[in-house]
Order: C-alpha cells, then structure tokens, then sequence
C-alpha cells in the first residue's frame, strides 16, 4: 500500500481527535501499514497544549501514549498535505468544508464514523464535558478498524 496521509479534526484537538490519532496510529504500525496519521481542531483555543489528561488517561488503559501530542488548528494547507480529512461531527464537518478552496479539498472530508455500517452518520460525541472517555475510544477503535478495511 502506498503512503496515505491522514488528518483527525475536532474542536479543540485536545480530545476525540488525539485519541483517533493515537488509535490509528497504533493499528497501522501493528499491522505494519505505511501510514502518515496527525490532528487538528477547528479552534485555536488549545494550541500547542497536550491533550486532556482524561484522553491521555483513557488512551494509557487502552496501551496507547499520545502524550508527544500537541494541538494545533486547521488551515487551508492541510488539503494539500493529507488524502484524507476525518472530522468528529457535522460541526467539524461545517468548519473544515468552510476552508475548502475546491470540489477536491471537499472530497477529502469524511464523518469519521462513515467508516463501519454500525455508526454511519453518526457523531463522535465531545468527551469533554460528560467524562464520556470510554465510549469515545470504543467507537473511535471500531471506525479506525472499518477505515483500515477500506484502505485495503
């Protein structure tokens, strides 16, 4: 399989989208697939920090370090840079078409749960203010495996 570059955006880039980031990451180096994987948020409200200690915990459990992670916010140039565009929910999915410059840059953005009929058009709910952790890993894991089977 050739390299293809894959972007993670949510809000803040402090949660769901370092913790899709990590995911994938480690699913593609077991399988040994040549993968380049980063994040973003659509805010700038978090740049540079890490990600929330509660991804950061919940990641740990699930033997995954994001902790190298650090946030930082979608720009224009991330089309030229990545194939693929996963963002978290249909508010992300607003504020990245929003930045699309043409037909091209819009067919790079994809929900992230569009991947695996199970949870088809559905959102990755936002973890941060409901301790929702967990429910985000399970079904980050699941679309990050259904994603895998497509690339293949």
């Amino acid at each position: 399989m050739s390299t293809h570059r894959v972007l993670m955006v949510c809000l803040g880039n402090i949660c769901r989208s370092p913790m899709a980031e990590g995911i994938l990451k480690h699913k593609a180096q077991i399988l040994g697939l040549d993968l380049f994987i980063d994040s973003a948020g659509t805010s700038n409200w978090h740049q540079g920090e890490k990600p929330d200690g509660r991804a950061m915990e919940e990641m740990w459990v699930n033997g995954i370090d994001i902790s190298d992670q650090r946030s930082r916010q979608f720009s224009a140039s991330d089309f030229d840079e990545f194939d693929y565009i996963m963002v978290m929910d249909s508010s992300n999915q607003t504020n990245v078409l929003a930045v699309a410059r043409n037909e091209n840059d819009k067919s790079k953005v994809h929900l992230m749960l569009d991947f695996g009929n199970e949870v088809k058009g559905k959102a990755v709910p936002d973890p941060y203010y409901d301790d929702g952790f967990g429910r985000v890993y399970d079904l980050l894991d699941y679309a990050c495996d259904a994603f895998l089977k497509e690339l293949k």
